[in-house]
């Protein structure tokens, strides 16, 4: 399973399978837990072993995973290993049977069938995508009534990388957006739209209720929890993360600078991230505070007279209210002529301009590594 778990039942029964010694070295790795803060078990019990090691390997790659996942073939196996408590079950229906031998304070049914055959149970559908039978369980983890619950120690903050202009049709956003694509390649990688009207929800599509401005109401709403449940708003395109722009963003106008950094500042914090692109916008509260916070701002500008004279006014509004440090860290870019840009997403990483951001990101990083001796800035 690559990121995946979502194979038909056949193709996996074709598939090579692991011992069981290689098994003993998943659960030996999670077993460790160094980083926990604290330790609750989630059993796995699945007899494809194929299937249950790469979900378990999954799931504990997880920063903000709250569990630490034991892996077994069986009901029998688990029994006879005498495992500590275990907080959540997680069964393959194959090998569910009404009267367990073991206790567990949840159980998690892995259904293979498509059918409800004990409804008193909570239901995953186990061939779907890997990411989604993880937000089943982050899920079914919120429901239950816990103030605290464990979390893995923080990684150095996400480093924020900001993208805005004053001029209009600079093609900012697509600009953003390939370079986050690039970028993911081999690192971390969040994109933010703060637009009001983002106009973009063909590349970057979300369910109903779950945007940007639903991760401002779970801060607001359930702070202590946010972490977690960001984790049901992100969708994918390729390997970069993203959390679909607003669909009302004009209501964007009325969020202050404060909680603008408030919520960046827990992104950052989350420890999921190694970079976040912010695509940014003057109708927001904070602009300039939120540039300030970045590593890299990049700006795009143009050569007609009534752009140059919109960034001459822009940079001396930065100037006159002492924003010079963003000023030094803005990279200004004019992008040449494209005969094409891309239509979809997925073909963002190919052509021209993928071609000509792929060589600002190695300049970039490149300078950094003479600085800093890092190969990220």
């Amino acid at each position: 399973m690559c990121c995946s778990t979502c194979s038909d039942r056949k193709a996996r029964r074709g598939h090579f399978l692991p011992d069981r010694l290689w098994l003993r070295k998943v659960n030996e790795t999670n077993r460790k837990g160094e980083k926990y803060l604290e330790h609750r078990i989630l059993a796995l019990c699945d007899p494809e072993t194929d299937y249950a090691g790469h979900l378990s390997a999954f799931l504990q790659r997880d920063r903000e995973f709250p569990w630490e996942v034991t892996v077994y073939t069986g009901i029998r196996e688990l029994a006879e290993a005498g495992a500590a408590e275990i907080d959540l079950l997680l069964v393959a229906e194959s090998v569910y049977a009404p009267e367990l031998p073991v206790e567990a304070n949840v159980t998690v049914l892995l259904n293979e069938s498509g059918l409800v055959r004990w409804p008193s149970l909570k239901n995953v559908d186990k061939y779907q995508p890997a990411e989604e039978v993880l937000k089943a369980l982050l899920e079914i983890y919120m429901e239950r009534e816990e103030s605290c619950y464990p979390r893995l120690d923080l990684a150095e903050g996400a480093r924020l990388i900001g993208m805005y202009s004053p001029v209009r049709r600079c093609l900012q956003t697509t600009f953003a957006l390939t370079y986050g694509q690039l970028l993911a390649e081999k690192y971390r990688t969040l994109y933010l739209n703060f637009e009001h009207y983002a106009g973009i929800p063909e590349l970057l599509p979300g369910e109903k209720g779950k945007d940007l401005s639903t991760l401002l109401y779970y801060l607001k709403a359930d702070e202590e929890r946010f972490a977690l449940r960001m984790k049901l708003l992100i969708q994918k395109k390729g390997e970069l993360d993203y959390v679909a722009p607003a669909y009302m963003g004009q209501n964007l106008i009325y969020i202050t600078a404060a909680e603008w950094l408030q919520l960046i500042g827990k992104l950052q914090e989350s420890g999921e991230y190694d970079y976040i692109i912010l695509d940014l916008s003057e109708s927001m509260q904070g602009l300039m505070e939120i540039l300030r916070k970045c590593c890299r701002v990049y700006t795009l500008v143009k050569e007609d007279a009534a752009a140059r004279c919109k960034i001459e006014q822009y940079e001396q509004i930065l100037s006159l209210y002492e924003y010079e440090d963003v000023r030094e860290k803005t990279r200004k870019q004019r992008l040449p002529l494209f005969h094409r840009l891309p239509e979809q997403m997925e073909q963002y990483t190919r052509g021209d301009l993928a071609d000509y951001v792929r060589k600002l990101i190695e300049e970039e990083q490149g300078q950094a590594l003479q600085q800093k001796g890092k190969g990220a800035w």
